[in-house]
C-alpha cells in the first residue's frame, strides 16, 4: 500500500471502522455467543501450549466478541488475569478476578476498580481487540492508539493475540509507522499465524 498522509490514513481507517462495525452489528447475538465459546477454547489451548501465566484480556462491549466467559476460563485455569484500565491518557494492566469490583467506562466496557498494576513487560500474552484485522495481523482499532502504545512495552517473546469474529477480517488495512501487528488472529474459524511470527496450535 502506498504511503498515506496522516489525514488520508485517518479517513481510510474511519471508513473501514464504520463498514466493519456495521458488519459486526449484523451478526446475531446467538452466533456471537457460539463464536465466543470456540474462541475461548482455542485461546486457552494456545496459552497452555506457550505456558502463558500472566495474561491481559479485555472486557468486550457492544457487538464485540463476548469475553466474559474467556476471562472466567483463564481465571479458573489459575492464570493471572489482567484487564486494561485507562487513566490520564495511558493504558495500564491491572489484575482482575471474576467478582472483583469494576467500573463502567464511557463506551460501555468495564475496568477493574482496584487491582494491582502489572507492567507490560511482565505479561506473557496480550489479547488484543480491534474493529478489523488484516491478513498480516495489522488492525484498525477505535482510534485512540492505546494498544499500539501499550504493546511497545510488551516483551518480544510474549504473545500478541487478536481475537474477534470472522466478520472482522479484511484483506488489508491502512497503517502508519506507529501501528503494530499481532502474532495470531483467532476467530470462530480457527487460528491464523499472521506473518509467520508464531506457530499456531
Amino acid at each position: 500500500m502506498d504511503a498515506l498522509s496522516s489525514g488520508e490514513l485517518k479517513r481510510h481507517k474511519r471508513r473501514i471502522r464504520e463498514e466493519i462495525v456495521r458488519r459486526r452489528d449484523a451478526v446475531p447475538a446467538p452466533d456471537r455467543d457460539a463464536a465466543a465459546l470456540r474462541v475461548t477454547d482455542l485461546v486457552a489451548r494456545i496459552l497452555s501450549d506457550h505456558s502463558a501465566r500472566i495474561v491481559m484480556v479485555f472486557w468486550s462491549f457492544g457487538s464485540e466478541l463476548p469475553t466474559e466467559g474467556l476471562i472466567e476460563r483463564l481465571a479458573d485455569e489459575g492464570r493471572t488475569v489482567c484487564l486494561p484500565r485507562l487513566a490520564k491518557g495511558q493504558m495500564r494492566a491491572r489484575t482482575y478476578r471474576p467478582g472483583d469490583p469494576v467500573v463502567e467506562t464511557s463506551f460501555g466496557a468495564y475496568e477493574p476498580a482496584d487491582g494491582a498494576i502489572v507492567e507490560a513487560a511482565d505479561l506473557d500474552a496480550v489479547l488484543v481487540p480491534a474493529v478489523a484485522f488484516d491478513r498480516l495481523g495489522f488492525r484498525v482499532g477505535y482510534g485512540g492508539g492505546f494498544y499500539d502504545r501499550f504493546l511497545r512495552g510488551v516483551r518480544p517473546d510474549a504473545l500478541r493475540i487478536g481475537i474477534g469474529l470472522a466478520a472482522q477480517r479484511v484483506e488489508q488495512v491502512p497503517r502508519g509507522h506507529f501501528d503494530l501487528p499481532v502474532d495470531l488472529v483467532v476467530t470462530e474459524y480457527g487460528v491464523d499465524d499472521v506473518g509467520g511470527r508464531r506457530s499456531s496450535t
